[in-house]
């Protein structure tokens, strides 16, 4: 099975001058734990995860000003639309994230958390 049957899409993204506590405010509307940061062009910049909000918030800042970039994770692990659920799920065990964005050729199409991979393999 291709992930893009399990990826959660249209997908939720923000942009790096967002301040953190905006992003964790659309996180936790969304109810969702990642979301990839993008350009104006919707290029694919850089993701961030509660769990780099939360890094974050354990030293002295303004969470309120500062901008997503300061936290966001710069190389991102990603997977294209295409490829096999099964391969996906060892990328993120692998590389040890717990959510990637999902592109067809450059273009960010949806995003594939842990859970999501969780939840296929349970249904299976």
């Amino acid at each position: 099975m291709e992930i893009r049957e399990i990826m959660r899409s249209p997908v939720i993204s923000v942009k790096s001058d967002d301040t953190v506590g905006k992003v964790l405010e659309i996180m936790n509307e969304g109810k969702i734990n990642g979301t990839p940061i993008v350009d104006k062009d919707n290029k694919l910049l850089g993701i961030i995860v509660k769990a780099d909000i939360y890094r974050f918030l354990m030293e002295p800042g303004h969470i309120e000003s500062c901008p997503v970039e300061w936290v966001m994770t710069k190389k991102v692990v990603k997977a294209q639309a295409n490829e096999d659920v099964l391969e996906v799920a060892k990328r993120l065990r692998k590389k040890s994230v717990i959510a990637l964005p999902v592109l067809e050729g450059d273009e960010l199409v949806g995003l594939v958390s842990i859970e999501d991979i969780v939840d296929y393999f349970l249904s299976r």
